[in-house]
C-alpha cells in the first residue's frame, strides 16, 4: 500500500490460513529522492504527462518489487510460497463523480509480476466505479470480516492522507464513507514551514491555537455536507484550496493547529452525525500514531471508547495493506471485494485485475 500521504511503501505478509489473519511479516520503504514530489505533480495537468505517468508506474513497480524482496527476506519466505500480491498503486487522479467516473493508480502490475515472479492483482477501485459506485472506501468489508463484533457497534477510523469511517453494526450491518482529510494538509504545511514531512505526534500543531474563524471557513466546503456515499482525495483537499480560505496574516503553527482540528472535526462530527449508537471507536493509519490528534478525537468523543486498532490485535500501522491483502485474496477466489452500500456501486463485484505468473 502507498497511500494518499505519498510517504513511502507499507507491505506485508498476510496468512490467511489462521483465524484470525496473522501478519507473519511486515517492512516499510520509503520512497527516495524526488519520487514523491514528481508523483504530486501528476495530480495536475503538464507537460508530457502521459509518458511521465508511464515511467513512473515503471520506477513505483521497482520500488514495489524491492519492497516485496526485502520483505520475503526478512521473513525468510521464498516467492513461490506466496499466492499473490495485492497491490493497490499509487492515486493520481480520482474522479467518480457521475459523467467523469474514472480513477488512476499508477504502478505497472505487469512488470510488478516479472520483477517478483509472483501473481499480481492490482486495479481494485475501476470495477466498482464501473458498476457506479465511488471506487472507495474499500477497506470496510476487511474491516468487517476481522472486527465485527455481534454484541457492539464498532467504528473504524483510517487516518491516512485522507480520513475514512466503517460502522460495524452488531447486526452485521455495513457502511462506510471518506469524511475528509486525514494528513495530507497537515503533512503538506508541515513540509512548506519546517522542512519535515510531517508533524511528529502533532507537536507543532499542539504549540498553535485554532483559528475558529479558519476553521468554519474550512468546514463550509460542500463535501463536508454530502451525505454518503463519498469518496475525496487531493483535487479537493490541497494546499491551494486552503490557501483560498487564509488571509496571509495567520500565524503558521496556528493554521497547523487549525488543521488538525478539521480532522478532527471531520472525523466526530461523522461518528455522532451518522453512528451515534457506536460506543467504541478503533484508530489506524498513520494518524492514529499523532497524540495530539488521538487526545483530541478523544475529548470530542467524550461517552465513546477510542483506542487503537492494536487492541484488537492488529497494529495500526499495517492495517491498510493488510486489508489489499485481503483483497487480493477475494480477487483470486472470484469472491466480492466491495460493500455496495458503502460506495453506492449496483452490487457487489469481484475487484481487481490479476496478472498470474
Amino acid at each position: 500500500m502507498s497511500g494518499t500521504s505519498l510517504d513511502g511503501i507499507d507491505v506485508v505478509l498476510a496468512d490467511f490460513s489462521l483465524s484470525p489473519p496473522s501478519l507473519p511479516g511486515t517492512f516499510y520503504l520509503p520512497y527516495a529522492g524526488d519520487l514523491r514530489q514528481r508523483l504530486l505533480d501528476l495530480h495536475h495537468s503538464g507537460n508530457d504527462e502521459l509518458h511521465r505517468a508511464a515511467m513512473l508506474s515503471n520506477e513505483l513497480a521497482c520500488c514495489y518489487a524491492e519492497a516485496v524482496a526485502s520483505l520475503l527476506n526478512k521473513s525468510g519466505v521464498k516467492p513461490q510460497s506466496v499466492t499473490a500480491i495485492g497491490c493497490h498503486g499509487q492515486t493520481v487522479r480520482h474522479c467518480p463523480q457521475p459523467g467523469k467516473g474514472y480513477t488512476i493508480q499508477l504502478g505497472n502490475a505487469a512488470l510488478l509480476a516479472e520483477l517478483t515472479g509472483i501473481t499480481v492483482v492490482a486495479d481494485f477501485r475501476s470495477r466498482d466505479i464501473a458498476a457506479g459506485g465511488q471506487g472507495a472506501p474499500l477497506v470496510p468489508k476487511f474491516h468487517q470480516a476481522l472486527f465485527a463484533d455481534p454484541q457492539k457497534h464498532r467504528v473504524i477510523v483510517n487516518i491516512g492522507g485522507i480520513s475514512n469511517l466503517t460502522s460495524l453494526t452488531p447486526t452485521g450491518g455495513v457502511t462506510g464513507f471518506d469524511c475528509g482529510p486525514g494528513n495530507l494538509l497537515m503533512d503538506a504545511w508541515c513540509l512548506r514551514h519546517l522542512g519535515e514531512t510531517y508533524d511528529q505526534n502533532g507537536m507543532w500543531a499542539g504549540s498553535g491555537k485554532v483559528i475558529p474563524a479558519l476553521l468554519e471557513k474550512l468546514l463550509a466546503l460542500q463535501f463536508f455536507s454530502l451525505p454518503p456515499p463519498k469518496s475525496t482525495g487531493r483535487e479537493v483537499f490541497n494546499l491551494s484550496w486552503l490557501e483560498g480560505c487564509l488571509s496571509g496574516k495567520e500565524k503558521p503553527e496556528d493554521v497547523q493547529a487549525t488543521l488538525l482540528q478539521l480532522t478532527v472535526t471531520a472525523i466526530s462530527r461523522s461518528v455522532l452525525a451518522y453512528f451515534p449508537s457506536a460506543v467504541e471507536i478503533y484508530l489506524c493509519g498513520g494518524g492514529a500514531r499523532n497524540e495530539e490528534l488521538v487526545a483530541r478525537l478523544r475529548a470530542a468523543l467524550p461517552e465513546k471508547k477510542v483506542e487503537l486498532t492494536d487492541a484488537l490485535g492488529v497494529d495500526a500501522d499495517w492495517l491498510e495493506a493488510f486489508a489489499f491483502a485481503w483483497l487480493a485474496q477475494q480477487a483470486i477466489m472470484g469472491a466480492p471485494g466491495n460493500l455496495p452500500d458503502v460506495t453506492g456501486a449496483k452490487g457487489a463485484r469481484v475487484l481487481g485485475a490479476i496478472y498470474r505468473t
